[in-house]
């Protein structure tokens, strides 16, 4: 089964690329967070993640969260939270019926509270790594306690509760990967290791683009295509590093094989320009 695909921009924050790109320039470089615009013909509007929101900064206000902050400078509009580009195209809040939180990083589910009645679809793993956590042991997991909602519990669906499925050799190396909506629609893989928990979803378009949504098991396209791991400070950060190198050989390894696949991480700057083109609003 097939689904359309819109890629939307909801800002960025600045970093040295020299950290997410291993032989990178010493250089501050942005680092868009891309969310995933998804329309399935069963279960209707979904979200892949939903980048940056307003919510954002009132969570990274106070000490010892506004470290989050100050690490990574935020510069995003409230007219780029996927609230209000939705509402733009007579997209309501209600009308989105589930949202797939890749992990649960700041920039990847800042805008989960603008939308009250979304299902929220994550592993169980993710969501235990980072439950009940406050002060300066969420900001060293990239969490925000405030951006998370306060029925998550009643609306979660976690996948990895659910039966694995084999995949077929098209996409080696990965193997098996879990079927959500139990019609191979969209397949969520595991990319355990940039954080605890993490996944991708491969799917298939209605211009029959095969596509690997992969979060940030890779910061930028040149990374898994020349497979080239970030600066060894960039592990500091990472939930397993060694799970963090698997899964990046794996997708350098998906990526020669098939190099028609879309491999799109959600801060790379070649993602961004195809949120502007070939998968835009038009």
């Amino acid at each position: 089964m097939n689904v359309t695909l819109t890629l939307l921009d909801t800002g960025y924050c600045r970093q040295l690329e020299a950290i997410s790109l291993g032989g990178g320039r010493l250089r501050s470089i942005h680092f868009h967070a891309v969310a995933g615009f998804i329309h399935h013909p069963n279960e209707g509007l979904l979200l892949f993640d939903t980048g940056y929101a307003p919510h954002f900064y009132a969570a990274a206000a106070r000490f010892p969260y506004s470290l989050y902050a100050k690490a990574t400078p935020v510069f995003s509009e409230r007219s780029q939270s996927l609230k209000e580009q939705l509402a733009s195209k007579g997209i309501g809040p209600e009308m989105v019926k589930g949202i797939l939180i890749s992990h649960f990083h700041a920039d990847h589910i800042a805008g989960l509270r603008d939308f009250p009645s979304a299902r929220l679809y994550c592993f169980r793993s993710a969501y235990e790594d980072v439950r009940g956590l406050r002060g300066l042991a969420a900001v060293k997991k990239g969490f925000l306690p405030e951006l998370m909602p306060e029925d998550f519990e009643e609306r979660a669906v976690f996948i990895d509760d659910g039966p694995k499925v084999r995949l077929s050799r098209e996409y080696r190396p990965f193997e098996e990967a879990y079927d959500p909506f139990a019609d191979k629609s969209l397949l969520a893989v595991d990319l355990n290791g940039h954080a605890k928990g993490q996944f991708g979803v491969f799917l298939r378009d209605a211009q029959g683009r095969d596509i690997l949504l992969c979060a940030d098991a890779a910061w930028s396209s040149r990374a898994y295509r020349e497979h080239r791991p970030p600066h060894p400070v960039a592990h500091l950060i990472k939930a397993h590093s060694a799970a963090y190198l698997q899964n990046l050989r794996r997708l350098h390894e998906l990526h020669r094989s098939r190099p028609e696949l879309y491999i799109l991480p959600t801060h790379c700057p070649e993602v961004l320009e195809l949120s502007k083109g070939e998968f835009s609003w038009s």
